[in-house]
């Protein structure tokens, strides 16, 4: 595997965010001034490239971020070397606000909607990044859903999965990108996250669960979204867990 670091939450860059695994490369971009879709635009078009070239290389690239937004990037260089994946996405949120719907504005609740086909001229048609059908998007163990999010999931075509009952016979066909927001798990577990809900699993669980999607041998691409704020040793916690899930066969 290829380990990228993304030290952002969105577009502000966090030089001092602890990372639970090592990075071989960096990104960081010259983010243009304007609104802040632009400057994601930049910021993700390379990472795009970044994962493009570890993956047409035959590596599988793990990128590692300040959030979950970043994942548009990384599916967008799975494309662009003819990799359509499907999606299994564990966080403790459902990631499916829109613009029209949210109620606090942050960008953050929304990139599954983005990935799925929402408002590609934000982000998506400047990356070159086509809509994941949503029968090939699995959401797994998201606890807490805002009312439109609800909706919205009730009539959409992404299935829907608890950690504990993750089945591999289950997945959406095809490569994966597995995107773990490591606030799926519960907070007693991961100090100083930014939104913490409780009743989660703990770090070994849901680092089981990502073992069990690795050896299945079709897992593309990774995201690792960090959404903590630094100096709480975060990473500390979870990292022995990752690192575990990674070294195993797969």
């Amino acid at each position: 595997m290829t380990v990228v670091g993304v030290p952002y939450h969105l577009d502000e860059y966090l030089p001092g965010l602890d990372l639970p695994l090592r990075p071989e490369r960096e990104v960081t971009a010259d983010l243009p001034s304007g609104d802040v879709w632009g400057r994601l635009r930049a910021l993700y078009s390379v990472v795009a490239g970044v994962v493009a070239d570890a993956a047409g290389r035959g590596a599988r690239p793990v990128v590692v971020s300040g959030d979950c937004t970043t994942a548009l990037g990384t599916v967008a260089g799975l494309q662009r070397t003819g990799i359509d994946p499907g999606i299994v996405w564990f966080d403790a949120h459902g990631d499916v606000q829109t613009l029209e719907t949210t109620a606090s504005g942050y960008v953050g609740g929304l990139p599954l909607r983005l990935l799925v086909g929402y408002r590609p001229e934000l982000v998506a048609a400047g990356l070159g990044l086509r809509p994941v059908a949503e029968q090939q998007v699995m959401l797994v163990g998201a606890r807490d859903l805002d009312p439109p999010e609800v909706t919205y999931l009730a009539g959409a075509g992404i299935r829907r999965a608890g950690v504990a009952g993750l089945d591999a016979a289950a997945l959406p066909d095809g490569p994966l990108y597995v995107h773990v927001d490591l606030d799926v798990i519960d907070p007693a577990d991961v100090p100083g996250l930014r939104y913490p809900v409780p009743g989660g699993p703990g770090a070994a669980q849901v680092a089981g669960a990502l073992r069990m999607l690795l050896a299945t041998g079709r897992v593309a691409a990774v995201g690792i979204a960090c959404v903590w704020h630094p100096g709480h040793s975060a990473a500390a916690a979870v990292g022995p867990h990752l690192e575990t899930a990674f070294a195993a066969p797969g």
